[in-house]
């Protein structure tokens, strides 16, 4: 029997922001999905009659990124790795006020991670819990804060093994519940230290533009980095943000209005 795969489907006025609000949902990037565009949508005549775009997001069977990402000896002295015990330790789930679904889905994606860090022979504490969503568009996330010590090896290159491992949990939680769970995972803080950077250089970079008087285009970022930025300034009262260019090198631009 093959494999089921797990798909999000996003509706927005055109294809290419249906993409990307999928993309930043999903926190990947354009390459660890399928895209299929199910509706191209129409502008309508004048305006009237027209219908939004709808395309299908499907997560990429990645079966082997567990061993691709998985602690080298350049990296660690897998003989003293191997005296920590084969277990990441859980923190204790508060369940007050939950219901049976949201507690089934705690305890999934924590007992995933924990799987996961077992198998690249990684000692952490692993906490799981809901956060609420920034926009009114967004679900709620199961958010997974992983403690220990010197676990920078869990981010990587441009958080490169962190978002590798974060699709990783996505891929079999999805496919053990049976349904769509979103989920963000985050080590020793890194995420927060990040988004905070990342919201103090739109700030920083919206004012050169203002005072310059000419747009401002940053550092290639995936799409849950860009959708900070937009975030940040979407309330602006002299900018406004796009994404330009394509994946893995787009990039958000602020313009004056």
């Amino acid at each position: 029997m093959a494999e089921e795969k797990t798909n999000l489907e996003i509706i927005a006025p055109t294809p290419e922001e249906a993409i990307e609000n999928g993309l930043q949902q999903l926190g990947l990037s354009e390459d660890m999905v399928d895209i299929e565009i199910l509706d191209a949508g129409s502008r309508g005549l004048l305006g009237i009659g027209g219908r939004q775009a709808r395309v299908r997001l499907t997560l990429r069977t990645f079966e082997s990124m567990i061993d691709e990402h998985e602690p080298d000896q350049n990296d660690i002295d897998r003989e003293e790795i191997q005296d920590f015990g084969p277990v990441s330790t859980a923190q204790e789930i508060d369940f007050s006020e939950l219901g049976e679904e949201d507690q089934q889905n705690l305890k999934t994606v924590q007992s995933v991670v924990i799987e996961l860090l077992d198998r690249m022979r990684i000692k952490a504490e692993v906490k799981v819990k809901y956060v609420d969503p920034q926009d009114d568009k967004d679900q709620r996330v199961v958010m997974v804060d992983i403690e220990g010590k010197d676990l920078s090896i869990l981010i990587g290159r441009r958080s490169e093994t962190l978002n590798a491992l974060q699709y990783i949990t996505s891929l079999i939680v999805n496919k053990e519940l049976g349904r769509w769970v979103p989920v963000q995972i985050d080590v020793q803080g890194y995420r927060d230290r990040r988004e905070r950077q990342l919201r103090q250089l739109g700030r920083r970079m919206a004012e050169q533009a203002i005072q310059s008087g000419r747009k401002q285009t940053l550092e290639p970022m995936p799409a849950n980095e860009r959708r900070v930025i937009h975030l940040e300034l979407r309330n602006h009262p002299q900018v406004y943000t796009e994404s330009v260019g394509e994946e893995p090198y787009r990039k958000v631009t602020i313009l004056l209005k």
